[in-house]
């Protein structure tokens, strides 16, 4: 098994560029901070990317970039590369395109506050969370801390900017080439933000944890609140891939099924398969990939289009 060989849109133009020839399969990633080139992160191994094997010499192309921790899902306007390298009319031809998309995108909607600057409430539809004053019963269990006309919002957000990809990848060279995206992991929100020197923006975290304190869930709920948000986006995310109609050569992995060691509530560093409160280190990296790996190499191969044959054992005279 050989790991991805990773390269990013500086190398293409450099003076000596990879010769991708020479390897089996040729993906373009783009994506959040999952996917993040920042050096503290490739120096800890703690890029999913990083961790991914396959069979065969396989090269990825990364236009993720170092910063932005908490960037917006496809702004395509500061991903020139990523855009270029997928449309241009002398684009190559790529096997498959990798995202890392929307779970930054969910923790910035579970961090919207109550209420703007000016003290006004914010619509229930524009947050994730509700304010004590407007939780459920305690028949609810964690959901009557969620709110749904929030996550309705929310979803249609992530419908719309996938459909909008695999729109520009069909635009290209690439058309009809598979889309491969994650669930994530379910994060315990506690008070651990990236290393100064992580290179991760300005918003360093931690990110669900104050969010958690704000609208005063209690700290036992914590956890499950946390994997409540993570299991709607991989229902989400699934109920996507299944509607082939809607999100052609669309294909999500389930990485909330891969067994994770939970950070220690109130831990400050890293902990478990963790990194920090949002961000896998390299155990937690390495767990998933594995894992993801042999399903892109199955959609590569078309080994997910050959049917289990099941035998039949014939009746006894």
């Amino acid at each position: 098994m050989d790991h991805l060989a990773c390269f990013t849109p500086a190398d293409l133009a450099g003076r000596t560029p990879p010769d991708l020839g020479g390897f089996r399969w040729k993906l373009l990633a783009q994506g959040d901070s999952w996917f993040s080139n920042a050096a503290a992160k490739l120096n800890a191994h703690a890029n999913l990317l990083q961790e991914l094997v396959f069979r065969e010499k396989t090269a990825a192309v990364n236009c993720a970039g170092t910063g932005n921790a908490l960037s917006h899902m496809v702004d395509l306007e500061s991903s020139p590369d990523f855009v270029k390298l997928l449309t241009g009319a002398d684009a190559p031809v790529w096997d498959g395109v990798l995202l890392s998309v929307g779970g930054n995108d969910l923790i910035a909607a579970a961090r919207t506050p109550a209420m703007n600057w000016n003290g006004e409430p914010i619509p229930l539809e524009l947050r994730l969370m509700r304010r004590q004053t407007e939780w459920g019963p305690p028949s609810a269990g964690v959901a009557r801390y969620f709110s749904e006309p929030g996550w309705a919002t929310y979803a249609d957000y992530l419908r719309a900017n996938v459909k909008h990809l695999l729109s520009l990848r069909d635009q290209g060279p690439s058309a009809g080439k598979p889309v491969f995206m994650h669930c994530y992991a379910v994060p315990m929100p506690r008070p651990a933000g990236a290393e100064s020197n992580d290179d991760l923006g300005a918003a360093s975290g931690p990110w669900l944890y104050p969010a958690m304190k704000a609208y005063g869930v209690p700290a036992a709920d914590w956890a499950a609140v946390s994997r409540l948000m993570v299991f709607h986006l991989a229902l989400l995310l699934k109920s996507m891939a299944a509607d082939k109609e809607a999100f052609p050569g669309l294909y999500v992995f389930d990485s909330t099924t891969v067994p994770l060691a939970l950070a220690a509530p109130g831990s400050t560093g890293i902990s478990g398969d963790w990194h920090n409160e949002i961000h896998l280190n390299h155990s937690g990296c390495f767990k998933i990939a594995r894992a993801w790996s042999e399903a892109i190499e199955m959609v590569l191969e078309g080994r997910h289009l050959i049917q289990p044959t099941t035998g039949r054992k014939g009746r006894k005279s």
